[in-house]
């Protein structure tokens, strides 16, 4: 998943860039608001973290000029506790707003947030990695080999969904159980148990798994067929 960073402190940006990296987020970076533009338009990330207080185009100009063909999620990180500003950038097209300073925890919860609005894009209904074919659209996951189906169990399915949605991504244990048990769930061991179910139904060695591997103390990660991690 692809985030545009911009932001005209050149600390804040180093920062954001090398946590989001770290997250397992593929980070673009702007030092000034026409730069923003520029990149928005040639990465075409999928979220953008912005700035208010920027040179040569303001966050606000930002906005506006994003949203003339954009509906990528905008994530405003700002210095400014003004309501009113809040509100401009909010009816300009911003999807949330976070007054610095602010930590990576509260930051990567926003950024969690606004990614599971995104709905998959059309072309990526259909994810294959080694022997497994998944129809996200159909609900349907069978054996590239034979075409036989594997039957997966609903609980099953939501968990490899939200990991097959952010291929090479970082989701981390917290996130995975709000979004397949509910706000709330606080046993790993959840994740745990349908995360071995998962392998031994969809790695060729459940044992070594290369799809669906562990982040010790973290969370788990998709990585597709071909991908390093």
């Amino acid at each position: 998943m692809k985030i545009l960073v911009a932001d005209d402190d050149v600390q804040i940006l180093r920062a954001l860039r090398i946590t989001l990296s770290a997250y397992g987020y593929d980070v673009v970076t702007a030092a000034d608001g026409a730069a923003a533009v520029r990149k928005a338009v040639e990465a075409h990330p999928d979220l953008i973290v912005l700035d208010l207080g920027m040179p040569r185009l303001s966050g606000m100009e930002v906005i506006e000029a994003v949203r003339g063909w954009s509906r990528a999620p905008i994530l405003v990180i700002s210095g400014r506790t003004d309501s009113a500003d809040k509100v401009r950038a909010l009816d300009l097209g911003a999807d949330d707003y976070v007054t610095k300073p602010f930590s990576t925890e509260e930051l990567m919860a926003r950024i969690r947030a606004l990614t599971r609005r995104t709905p998959v894009a059309p072309e990526q209904s259909e994810v294959l990695f080694g022997d497994v074919r998944v129809d996200l659209a159909a609900k349907a996951v069978a054996r590239v080999s034979d075409g036989s189906a594997i039957h997966l169990t609903p609980t099953e399915w939501r968990l490899m969904e939200a990991l097959l949605q952010h291929p090479g991504r970082l989701i981390s244990q917290p996130s995975l159980l709000a979004d397949v048990w509910g706000p709330g769930t606080t046993d790993t061991g959840y994740l745990r148990l349908y995360m071995g179910q998962l392998r031994r139904k969809l790695e060729a060695d459940p044992a070594a798994p290369v799809h669906f591997v562990t982040e010790h103390g973290m969370g788990y990660r998709f990585v597709p067929a071909g991908q390093a991690r």
